[in-house]
């Protein structure tokens, strides 16, 4: 095992004893935050323990790659999962298995790349995962199985599925430059080009221009330029959301639109994955689980995108199951780890 090569972040095991029991990280990690939680091995069960035991929850910023650059990903990550590991009293000998699942895992080499990375970190009998954020989401709805499809939509937007006998497939996740359209970033960006259309004289007259102007505590649309490109990070520019919302809510016909296209965008995504691995059936009508995530899909107001986006669904794929999980994705991850590492022994 490697120290830290920017500082002394696991100085903390040489007084910390782990007791002997052993422990599963799971992490989930996206383009506004990252959570790893340390859990303990249980053993076997139907149904599992309801609270689940967690031992330790840490947190920390973005953690996806194509966001922030390779090394400031691996430095969040490696200091979420000591965080955990300090916080529970444990050390990386009691660590039985890892799952990492993080945003910008797209291909293979980018988890063979994390995976040599891990493999410096923590002991050679450790079972090690790396995922994309979503199959920590969708486990997270079902409890570590993996069948069914889930719709992530914060900051960004992905749909993804898998099927019981191993095919997986996937719709959107590329990015806010290759369109992924519905998520956070997505909307308030379409917000924001709705502003300076209608300054221009463009586009219609929108009541996002005053509120948009008044949250950011500027004064004209030509300022939004300047705010817009100091920090052009997505988060920064997805939190504008709840704004889009009450715009629309209060019957703003622009904000209304593109949340009416965002919904549309998001019940696309989901169909898109469902058709490719027929999870509804030749019939259309079969059951399965349909795991919703993220803060779009969270809205408690009358305008509710996530509602909304069940609806469409509904009408194309009567047997799905919308669920809101009752864990959160981190520890989707650790169920991730803990059923195959279970399995493997």
């Amino acid at each position: 095992m490697k120290r830290y090569r920017n500082g002394e972040i696991w100085d903390f095991e040489t007084a910390e004893e782990s007791g002997g029991r052993e422990v599963i990280l799971g992490l989930d990690g996206g383009t506004t935050s990252t959570v790893c939680i340390c859990m303990p091995v249980i053993s076997m069960s139907d149904p599992l323990p309801d609270p689940l035991p967690v031992l330790a929850r840490a947190a920390a910023g973005c953690s996806n790659h194509n966001s922030v650059g390779e090394d400031a990903a691996r430095e969040t990550i490696e200091k979420v999962m000591a965080d955990a590991l300090l916080k529970s009293g444990s050390n990386r000998s009691a660590v039985r298995a890892v799952c990492l699942a993080v945003s910008g895992v797209n291909h293979p080499t980018d988890q063979q790349r994390i995976l040599n990375w891990l493999r410096d970190i923590f002991p050679g009998n450790v079972r090690l995962y790396v995922h994309n954020d979503a199959l920590a989401a969708l486990a997270s709805g079902t409890m570590g199985k993996l069948h069914g499809c889930v719709l992530i939509a914060g900051t960004g937007t992905i749909a993804y599925g898998f099927t019981e006998d191993g095919r997986d497939a996937r719709a959107a996740g590329a990015g806010p430059i290759l369109g992924d359209w519905g998520s956070g970033y997505g909307i308030a960006a379409q917000a924001l080009t709705a502003v300076i259309r209608a300054y221009d004289g463009r586009g219609p007259d929108t009541m996002l221009t005053s509120n948009i102007l008044s949250t950011l505590e500027l004064s004209s649309p030509d300022e939004l330029i300047g705010w817009t490109y100091v920090d052009p990070s997505w988060a920064r520019i997805a939190a504008l959301v709840p704004v889009v919302v009450s715009c629309a809510e209060a019957g703003d016909e622009v904000a209304n639109k593109i949340l009416q296209d965002s919904v549309e965008e998001l019940a696309l995504s989901v169909k898109a994955v469902v058709q490719r691995l027929s999870l509804s059936g030749e019939d259309g009508k079969h059951s399965f689980p349909l795991v919703m995530v993220g803060g779009v899909l969270e809205a408690n107001r009358r305008w509710d995108i996530g509602r909304e986006v069940v609806k469409c669904i509904l009408r194309d794929y009567p047997g799905a199951v919308p669920i809101r999980p009752k864990v959160e994705p981190a520890v989707g991850a650790a169920l991730l780890a803990w059923n195959s590492f279970m399995n493997a022994r």
